[in-house]
């Protein structure tokens, strides 16, 4: 029995709930027939010695780590910034429940260096099994997601390059257990903006091997990490014209073991994704090391920032998947809740017009998660990030919303689980670039590097070996992309940006649509039914077929004809 006083209203069938169960206490690895299927794919044999630790996996995201979320986002991270003696301290104090889950995700990290040799040596994936790991995580919390992921790859990396031989060792040591440990923070944005670097005014000035930073910046995510990446001016040499953007390596602590000048001024009171700290962050003299090649006369020349902006294209893939979990999320919340609800005498989940809204939902999140996994495991094209990010985070905050709407009044209530889902999901569309900005490196892509010619061989790639009407309508719209793109080249400058949107969109649209294809072969050729097929042709007559005037009501109704495979393929009880 519950510990709630048994009231008389409570007599009644209609308020036995008990029967209702959300995502929270389930195994998330077991209960997701599609992402079971798309490991499968990919890891072939190597999945037999993988499945134990995937189950393990699915166990703790869905149990411990769920409720520490939920623990979490009620006592959020807070500023200690003045000691007894009134010294700046700025410790930035987080609470138990964040601790809890860093440690028990950092005992079974599959993103860690260890893990991946031992998956190696069983002929199991270590890529596969890391993005199944954050896909997992961020359906549990996308704050964790980026309090553990932020910006660690880019320190890594541009550490070893650019780094002084010390510093590079004390670097090594702070990610012994892998970029995802939770020690990086990338700080871009100033007050003036994140995207317009002729704006920024940090400024850093030589001083022997290292540097001396100095300015604020707005918003840095993961402020109570150790080592941090920040963007400045470098000051050229009296006499010689302009600066130079580049990325600094910021330690809190400088070389002589004292404090470097870094002050916390204030932590964010955000929206959502409470479980990452968030904060205003003051250089004052702080010791920097320059992370790109030193010129002729010592100062940075630039290409650093090339590098940098490199892995902040790769890191939307990681903002994708966290739209994508938050998408699953709300599915699994919507379809757990609708089973359990009863309204005019029947379930929800019976009810057409909420088989047609969960149908279509199911359709949308195995697109996105097609586009996501492919973007991480996939042909690595120039074009991916911007068109995943665009599609998977935009996704998560409106089925975030959608499971608002089928909780009705429940929704709206911080003791439900789908609040603090839409609260986090308005983070993801911001997080390394918003549409306008994804749409921008979109036409940058094109026309600096031709890269939508290996974009469209990927889309004729995915459809190749499927035959169909479904098949043959994708084959269409590919090439409908490809004349998009040739007639948009020859618009005015003011008008082809403003057309960036619907090109990016119809990209994206056949994008998924051809992935979906590409996996619904797979499926019918080794023997696992046909369902992604229904969800290819789904899809593609949701995104790609012209409806007509009747937008199409005269059209078959598959998704409610085999709603109940569509159900079944998407969540498993």
């Amino acid at each position: 029995m519950g510990r709630y006083l048994i009231e008389p209203f409570d007599s009644s069938d209609r308020y036995a709930t008990e029967r209702y169960q959300g995502a929270a206490g389930r195994n998330w690895w077991t209960c997701d027939p599609t992402l079971r299927l798309l490991v499968r794919r990919h890891l072939g044999d190597g999945l037999a010695w993988a499945e134990p630790h995937l189950d393990r996996l699915g166990a703790l995201m869905g149990g411990p780590v769920a409720a520490w979320a939920e623990e979490t986002d009620r006592n959020p991270p807070r500023l200690e910034k003045y000691d007894k003696w009134g010294r700046d301290v700025s410790q930035v104090v987080m609470p138990p429940s964040f601790h809890a889950a860093r440690d028990a995700l950092m005992a079974d990290n599959f993103t860690s260096p260890a893990f991946a040799a031992e998956a190696r040596a069983h002929g199991a994936d270590p890529a596969a099994l890391a993005a199944v790991w954050t896909y997992l995580l961020d359906q549990a919390d996308i704050g964790m997601g980026c309090a553990l992921g932020t910006g660690g790859d880019m320190v890594v990396s541009l550490a070893e390059r650019h780094a002084p031989p010390d510093v590079r060792d004390r670097v090594r040591a702070v990610f012994a257990n892998g970029f995802y440990s939770g020690e990086a923070a990338q700080m871009l944005t100033e007050r003036t903006g994140g995207s317009d670097l002729a704006a920024l005014e940090a400024t850093a000035v030589p001083d022997g091997d290292a540097w001396r930073l100095t300015g604020l910046k707005w918003f840095a995510s993961n402020a109570n990490g150790s080592a941090f990446v920040v963007l400045a001016r470098a000051a050229r040499p009296e006499g010689a014209e302009g600066d130079v953007i580049a990325p600094f390596l910021v330690l809190w602590e400088r070389r002589d073991g004292s404090r470097n000048g870094v002050r916390i001024r204030r932590l964010k009171d955000k929206l959502g994704t409470r479980s990452v700290a968030s904060a205003e962050v003051e250089f004052a003299d702080a010791e920097a090391f320059l992370l790109a090649p030193r010129s002729g006369t010592g100062q940075g020349s630039g290409s650093g920032l090339g590098t940098m902006m490199k892995l902040t294209n790769a890191s939307r893939l990681g903002v994708a998947m966290m739209g994508v979990g938050v998408a699953r999320r709300a599915l699994v919340e919507s379809l757990c809740y609708a089973r359990a609800r009863e309204a005019f005498g029947r379930p929800l989940i019976d009810q057409p017009l909420m088989r047609r809204k969960l149908a279509e939902l199911i359709v949308e999140v195995e697109a996105a998660q097609a586009l996501v996994f492919d973007g991480h495991l996939g042909p690595r094209l120039r074009l991916a990030p911007a068109l995943v990010k665009l599609r998977a985070t935009r996704l998560g905050l409106t089925a975030a919303s959608d499971a608002v709407e089928i909780h009705g009044g429940n929704g709206y209530i911080e003791q439900w689980p789908v609040a603090r889902l839409l609260r986090d999901a308005q983070v993801n569309p911001i997080w390394e670039g918003g549409d306008n900005i994804l749409c921008l490196d979109v036409r940058r892509a094109i026309v600096r590097e031709n890269a939508h010619e290996p974009f469209l061989e990927r889309l004729e790639a995915a459809v190749s070996s499927v035959e169909g009407p479904t098949a043959d309508l994708v084959r269409t719209r590919i090439d409908d992309v490809a004349k998009a793109i040739t007639l948009w080249s020859s618009l005015a400058p003011e008008v082809a940006e403003a057309r960036l949107f619907p090109l990016a969109q119809l990209m994206a649209d056949v994008y998924a649509a051809a992935l979906l294809l590409e996996q619904a072969g797979w499926e019918e050729r080794n023997g696992h039914g046909d369902r992604k097929a229904l969800v290819a042709r789904l899809y593609a007559d949701a995104h790609l077929e012209d409806h007509g005037p009747l937008r199409g009501i005269d059209r078959p109704a598959e998704g409610l004809e085999r709603f109940d495979d569509l159900v079944s393929g998407a969540l498993a009880l």
